[in-house]
């Protein structure tokens, strides 16, 4: 299995197809998914055509994590970067199961994901897209270097755009 990101406590690596129980049990609870804009999946089944349909690595040579902790060997949540052709940009993403919230995971893996995405991908540019609401996001946003650029509408809801510029 390759790693992508390895960081003191996780350790980032593509999707699997065995990720998809646990992708289907994080987006069942609706305070993970709360700012999202997604839907639960139905069923694993779901979850599963999802992974195996998840076109990023090949289209742009990234795309959304699994995050791995590295004590227990357990899929904890996701983070990365996923390319929006729309936007042409760059954007950092990531989601957690709650019993993993405030334990840093989110910043330390976003901040990896960043150094990557500078350091590696040479990309010039990561926003992070977060609804207003959404005070944790935009604490790891702002923990992680980014600043606000923009308001913007997302799902029909009042969102914030920040940015880092390398």
């Amino acid at each position: 299995m390759k790693f992508i990101i390895e960081t003191d406590r996780l350790l980032l690596r593509e999707f699997i197809l065995d990720d998809a129980e646990k992708f289907y049990q994080l987006n069942l609870n609706p305070k993970v998914i709360k700012y999202t804009g997604n839907a639960a999946f139905k069923s694993i089944e779901e979850a599963k055509s999802f992974l195996e349909n998840y076109k990023d690595y090949k289209a742009n040579g990234y795309g959304r994590w699994a995050v791995i902790n590295k004590e227990s060997n357990e899929f904890i949540g996701w983070c990365g970067l996923k390319y929006g052709e729309l936007e042409n940009e760059t954007d950092i993403g990531f989601r957690f199961f709650e019993e993993e919230w405030n334990k840093g995971y989110a910043n330390e893996s976003a901040a990896a994901c960043l150094k990557y995405g500078f350091e590696a991908l040479k990309l010039k540019r990561i926003i992070g897209r977060a609804m207003k609401e959404n005070t944790a996001s935009i604490k790891v946003l702002e923990k992680i270097g980014l600043i606000y650029e923009t308001d913007c509408v997302f799902e029909n809801k009042e969102a914030l755009i920040y940015k880092i510029e390398k």
